[in-house]
């Protein structure tokens, strides 16, 4: 075997395996590069911020037992979160729920609880009178102005407390 020359590849073997080779590289590092950009954003699996503001509760009014309450939710997170449940230590007895306004036909409406609600990410969620809200056990005794506390429970974010202002129905733009 001493008497063979050595084998070389030609110069366009090399240069079809470069390129063969070069593919699958370059997809890697623009892949990589997307990723490292998305991290240094601060995207890349940030949890969820959540901030809740404007919280209203209407004034009870006549022998109604509940009223409803409102907040702004806002996640400037990186990732979802969903409100689960509302409690209060000064509500009346019962415990507050999730409700969602439904219009039904003939100009009818009403509301239906709802389990859990979801707040994207980069988003937020405005409770109103004729969507989401939250229907309290009203205390009789709420005036305009007073101020009750509320705690919000998400999934992700945990028990976020805040306050709402008892406010009479249409005043503030409720």
């Amino acid at each position: 075997m001493t008497g063979q020359p050595l084998w070389r590849p030609t110069g366009r073997r090399l240069t079809d395996t470069l390129l063969a080779a070069l593919a699958p590289v370059a997809a890697c590092g623009l892949a990589l590069g997307g990723l490292s950009t998305w991290t240094a954003y601060g995207n890349a699996g940030s949890p969820a911020l959540i901030k809740v503001t404007d919280g209203k509760v209407f004034a009870p009014s006549g022998d109604t037992p509940v009223t409803a309450a409102f907040f702004r939710i806002t996640n400037s997170g990186g990732s979802a979160d969903r409100l689960l449940k509302v409690t209060s230590a000064e509500a009346g007895e019962g415990t507050p729920t999730l409700s969602r306004h439904v219009m039904t036909g003939g100009n009818a409406a009403s509301d239906q609880t709802v389990a859990s609600v979801a707040v994207p990410a980069g988003g937020s969620l405005a409770m109103s009178p004729d969507g989401l809200d939250v229907i309290v056990p009203a205390k009789p005794d709420w005036q305009s102005g007073d101020l009750v506390s509320f705690t919000l429970h998400f999934e992700h974010s945990g028990a976020v407390k805040t306050l709402a202002v008892v406010v009479r129905p249409g005043q503030d733009g409720t």
